[in-house]
């Protein structure tokens, strides 16, 4: 009996788990505070998740498994860099000490152009014998201002190059800055990508969509421990749908579990707010003003469960 109870209780721990994905910029690069990450901060990282158990796997084993339906294993990380910079060579061996696997996602423009901040194709060359390269992009727009020809060709232009430099087609891509509408995301998807990346604070569980995939920045003032805390939040977002128009974000209404009866609401600039959910519904009129382009609203329930959604203004709307 007590076997029996002991492998109910992993199976239940599996259908449950949750993955993680962490994204990094800069390494050692004391100019840019904000997205950088000290070679220490990286290594005491990565300590801290080989001493705990943690499977530091590649992008395309989790792809592979939400699209098959296969468990997840709740000791999952996936580790992925975002932009390209030169700085990653620094970190390069620290990745190569622990043989961990990574994503770089990458914008093309900047490396046919030879920026001096930037990796060469070369580097890239050499670098995807360690990891995967992906798409980041061509010229690292904002692609909520673009209208979708031009988001069309941006994208276009760096499968080109990729196919001129790397040989290959990238099936993997993350939005520059992290900002995408439900139009942008339409186009993105048409290009056939098997995995999307946002930057949406947030876990993976079963339930996740491999065309937008969650993951939490480690930069700046980060904390591992922390973040791996957090978990993922089914919940099915009514509204908003799209930045408003008048900046006014009149109400926020959402679906989750009903076994909730409690919640918390978070909207940039204005904090976290406690609200009542009643037969697994959500319904907040907070009336904020928004005051920047881009704002993120996010739900959280107990244990540390989260749903986030990201508005940014553009004057091409979400379609």
């Amino acid at each position: 009996m007590l076997r029996k109870l002991l492998l109910l209780s992993s199976l239940c721990l599996y259908l449950a788990a949750e993955a993680h994905i962490f994204v990094y910029h800069r390494f050692d690069d004391p100019r840019y505070p904000s997205t950088n990450t000290t070679l220490k901060e990286l290594e005491r990282e990565f300590t801290y998740l080989k001493t705990h158990g943690y499977k530091v796997i590649p992008l395309k084993k989790l792809a592979i498994a939400l699209k098959r339906g296969v468990p997840i294993d709740p000791k999952w990380v996936v580790l992925t860099i975002d932009d390209g910079f030169k700085s990653f060579l620094k970190a390069l061996p620290l990745f190569k000490k622990f043989g961990y696997p990574f994503t770089i996602f990458v914008a093309t423009k900047p490396i046919e152009g030879k920026y001096p901040d930037f990796l060469s194709w070369k580097d890239l060359r050499t670098i995807s014998q360690y990891g995967e390269i992906a798409l980041h992009s061509h010229a690292h727009p904002h692609l909520c201002d673009l209208s979708d020809q031009k988001i069309i060709a941006d994208t276009q232009k760096a499968i080109d190059l990729f196919q001129k430099h790397l040989s290959f087609i990238p099936t993997s891509y993350a939005y520059p800055y992290g900002e995408y509408n439900e139009r942008v995301r339409k186009i993105i998807e048409k290009f056939g990508f098997e995995i999307i990346c946002n930057q949406n604070r947030g876990a993976i569980d079963k339930t996740s969509d491999p065309k937008d995939i969650d993951r939490i920045a480690l930069v700046g003032k980060s904390n591992l421990k922390s973040a791996l805390h957090i978990k993922h939040l089914d919940a099915q977002w009514i509204e908003p749908k799209i930045y408003p128009h008048d900046r006014i974000l009149r109400s926020i209404v959402a679906h989750i579990d009903p076994i909730y009866k409690k919640a918390q609401v978070y909207a940039t600039g204005y904090g976290w707010k406690k609200v009542a959910v009643k037969d697994g519904v959500i319904v907040f009129h907070p009336n904020y003003r928004l005051k920047k382009r881009r704002v993120r609203v996010i739900i959280k329930v107990k244990d540390s469960k989260i749903s986030t959604k990201l508005l940014v203004r553009s004057r091409y709307g979400a379609k």
